[in-house]
């Protein structure tokens, strides 16, 4: 029963992450295609499409790391698994995971430092927003990339004795 409603859950994160990323890519193209389309036809544009662009890619990057890792398609360096035997690759690929983890949890730290002394200065973002609003996302993202790290360790180990939870 509790393992039923967390993979629902698990699988509404997942469809939200998805969601959000398909929105923000989808809002990435229409308004690059439109202020593409004003500069080359009417030599005009909007002004604050450029840096809205940079904003939404900065968005749409974190939020595909995300779906990434949550899949283990992310971007690998990996030299010794083909060497290693069944055992010592899961942990070798546990000792990377806490690796990755801590290296994400650092960024996501500083990040939100960062975060907070935007918030403190009143930094305005298109002299409208907070530009913390637009910048949430790297601590955010980041903190997720982290505990889904932290989360594979045990899957990994525990996925090597057949207990699977």
């Amino acid at each position: 029963m509790i393992l039923a409603r967390l993979q629902r859950l698990r699988r509404l994160i997942l469809l939200l992450e998805d969601a959000i990323m398909a929105l923000m890519l989808s809002a990435m193209i229409l308004l690059a295609t439109t202020q593409i389309l004003l500069r080359n036809l009417f030599d005009s544009g909007i002004i604050w499409a450029d840096p809205t662009l940079r904003l939404m890619v900065l968005w749409v990057t974190l939020l595909g790391a995300i779906a990434a890792s949550r899949e283990q398609r992310h971007i690998r360096i990996d030299l010794l698994s083909r060497f290693l035997g069944p055992r010592l690759k899961i942990l070798a690929q546990a000792v990377t995971d806490l690796f990755t983890a801590l290296i994400c949890g650092l960024i996501s730290w500083h990040a939100a430092r960062f975060v907070y002394f935007e918030w403190q200065d009143g930094t305005q973002l298109f002299n409208l927003l907070p530009a913390w609003l637009g910048e949430v996302i790297i601590p955010i993202g980041f903190a997720v990339l982290t505990l889904r790290f932290l989360f594979n360790i045990p899957l990994r180990l525990l996925d090597e004795r057949g207990d699977r939870c």
